[in-house]
Parts: structure tokens; C-alpha cells; sequence
């Protein structure tokens, strides 16, 4: 095969695909990028068995044809080359000559046909998402997912399609993140399933503020098609725990609190938490906030905000780095944090259906 493109075309197509690149070096084909020369095109996929995804680029196609090679190393050459036109050439033995001005390479690939295809989705239940409404959802929770591989099924961000709704959920057991939006759908098509993170960081990377995303559910897999881009992923199999029952019911006070004002005063604060004793605690009283950390090995910090608040004197003790995470999420300039006593979760809301539930921190006054 030979193909002629852009040093930049060719380093944004590897660069979407790159991550998903295996690791695992018992099959060496899974850290290469099959690449398929044909129409004017050059698609590019990775996949590590979990997850796949594949892309295409614009090139000049002198003689089609497809080869997989090393991704990274393929990756760290395109980026360092200096002129802005690459020519791959690629013989029968998968040996591809890179030329670039003055620079050649030369690298060792493997043959397309030990690359293992993507899953087909031919009977697949369909859904359109608005990419902006999934990437704004995603990224509201996506920071409350578990990293404890012992309880795998919360390694991933619970997706439901029911009553005319799509439901995002996240949490670790220490805090749970969520947000609804409406979206049409039959309902013969509700279904529940579990997002891998790996997924989900990816789609992340791909997803933009205009257009759509076709999401497709077969059996156990999950594709999402987003312009030239397709994203496969295998799905988390076990039952996610019933989230609905740890968001508390009413609570006796609610806070307005200024989103960016509090982020920073907990980012002040928290520089004196330690390790033993990681929390911030929050001190509510007439119309203000006192925000203190202290650990008797560090020292303390102590720092006001003014906010309307005139219910009881109330106080609170939350881990500072679950306290931030939706602070620096969310866009919105105002936050309500909903509390009904020191040792019951706070919820934090906006004006919307997010919510975010954090359990509070036993703390010795």
C-alpha cells in the first residue's frame, strides 16, 4: 500500500485512537494501529479486546491496501517529523518506509489478519443523544466513579433509558453523583447497562458541543458513532446497586453558595488537611460560612465566606477532594448544598436535575 497526508491530519487521527492501545503483551497485534488505505481515505483502529475505536483521515491514495504497525512508536515519529507532507509506503512483508523531507524511517509491522474485528451491531436497540447533552452528563459524573476493582460493577457509569429519560449515576459508596434529561425513545427500547470508565474517558475525548451521537446496545457490547468516529466497548455485567435509596429525603437547611468562591476556599483550606485527618469542616451561622482544616502534626487554616444563610448553626465535615470534584465540574455560577444534620450526607444541587450526594466525615471538635 501507499498513501501520501499530512504529518497534521495523520498525528490528530493516531492521537484519537492512541489511548485505547493495549497494553498486554501477550498479543503483540494489540499495540499496533490497523490502518486501511482506500477512497481518498485513511481509517486508523485500536483496540485492546474491551474497547475499540476507529477513525478516519483525509489522504492521497496511491495504491490501497491495510497493515497494522507499532501505534506508540508510529505516534512518536509523526510527531517529531518536520515537514508537514508524510509518504508511508508498505511492502508485502508489512515493512513500512516513512518519508518525510529529509527524514526516513523504516518500521516492522504485523499483517491485518491476525487484528481482531470489531463487533457487528446488526440487531442493535438505537438511540440519538445530542453530544452536547451526553458530554455535559458524562462530565458531571464521570469523577465519582469507583477505582476499586474489587467492586467491578461500579467501575463504570450506570446508563439508563427509562420513562422518556436517559440517567447517568456514578459513585464509589463514599459520595454519588447523577443527572437526567429527557430524551425520546420507544419504550419498548428502556434498558439499564454499565458504561466501562475506559469507555467513557474515550468518549469523552471524542464527544463535541454540536451534533449528535448514534448510540447502539447489543447483548453485552456498546457502540457510539460520532461523525467518522466509532467507539465500541464491551459493558460492565452485574447489577448496580439501588442508588436511589442513599439520596436523602427532605432536608432542614439549604445553602446558596457561590460555585467558583467555594472551590477556592476549599482549595485553600485543604492545604492543611492531613492525611489522618482529611477533611474540611463547614461551620454555618448567620449569613456566613467558615471553612477550617486541622491536623495537629500540619496546623490549621480557617477562611470566611459570606453567603445568605439565616437557618441553625450547623456543622459539617467532608473530605475536601470529594467536596471540590463537583465544584470544579459544574458551570453553573450558583450551588445549593441541602443538609439535615452533621452526620447525614449533604447533597449538593443546582438548578436542574443534577445531584450529588457526599457522606460527611466523623471529626473530633
Amino acid at each position: 500500500m501507499k498513501f501520501s497526508i499530512s504529518k497534521e491530519a495523520l498525528l490528530d487521527g493516531l492521537q484519537k485512537v492512541q489511548h485505547v492501545v493495549s497494553t498486554r503483551t501477550t498479543l503483540p497485534i494489540l499495540s499496533n494501529v490497523l490502518l486501511v488505505a482506500e477512497d481518498g481515505k485513511l481509517r486508523l483502529t485500536t483496540t485492546d479486546l474491551d474497547v475499540g475505536i476507529t477513525g478516519s483521515v483525509e489522504a492521497k491514495v496511491d495504491k490501497p491496501g491495510a497493515t497494522t504497525l507499532p501505534a506508540k512508536k508510529l505516534v512518536n515519529i509523526i510527531r517529531e517529523l518536520p515537514a508537514s507532507e508524510v509518504e508511508i509506503t508498505v511492502d508485502a512483508k508489512n515493512v513500512a518506509s516513512i518519508q518525510c523531507g529529509p527524514s526516513f524511517f523504516k518500521i516492522i509491522g504485523l499483517g491485518k489478519d491476525d487484528f481482531p474485528p470489531l463487533p457487528d451491531f446488526a440487531d442493535a436497540k438505537e438511540y440519538r443523544i445530542p453530544q452536547e447533552l451526553l458530554r455535559n452528563g458524562l462530565k458531571k459524573t464521570v469523577y465519582a466513579i469507583s477505582t476499586d476493582e474489587t467492586r467491578y460493577v461500579l467501575n463504570g457509569i450506570y446508563t439508563s433509558f427509562r420513562e422518556g429519560k436517559l440517567t447517568l449515576v456514578a459513585t464509589d459508596g463514599r459520595r454519588l453523583a447523577m443527572i437526567e434529561n429527557d430524551l425520546d425513545f420507544p419504550a419498548s427500547q428502556e434498558i439499564d447497562v454499565i458504561v466501562p470508565t475506559k469507555a467513557v474517558q474515550e468518549l469523552l475525548r471524542l464527544l463535541s458541543d454540536s451534533g449528535e451521537v448514534l448510540v447502539k446496545l447489543s447483548g453485552s457490547q456498546v457502540s457510539f458513532s460520532i461523525g467518522d468516529s466509532l467507539l465500541v466497548s464491551k459493558l460492565i455485567e452485574g447489577n448496580y446497586p439501588n442508588y436511589r435509596q442513599v439520596i436523602p429525603g427532605d432536608s432542614s437547611e439549604r445553602v446558596e453558595l457561590p460555585r467558583e468562591a467555594m472551590l477556592e476556599t476549599v482549595r485553600r483550606v485543604s492545604l492543611l488537611s492531613s492525611d489522618k485527618s482529611n477533611s474540611v469542616k463547614l461551620v454555618f451561622s448567620d449569613n456566613k460560612v467558615e471553612v477550617t482544616a486541622n491536623s495537629p502534626d500540619v496546623g490549621e487554616a480557617r477562611e470566611t465566606l459570606e453567603v445568605p444563610y439565616d437557618g441553625k448553626a450547623l456543622q459539617i465535615a467532608f473530605n475536601p477532594e470529594f467536596l471540590k470534584a463537583p465544584l470544579q465540574n459544574l458551570d453553573e455560577e450558583t450551588i445549593y448544598l441541602d443538609l439535615i444534620d452533621e452526620m447525614s450526607p449533604g447533597v449538593v444541587r443546582i438548578e436542574g436535575t443534577f445531584l450529588y450526594v457526599i457522606m460527611p466525615m466523623r471529626v473530633t471538635s
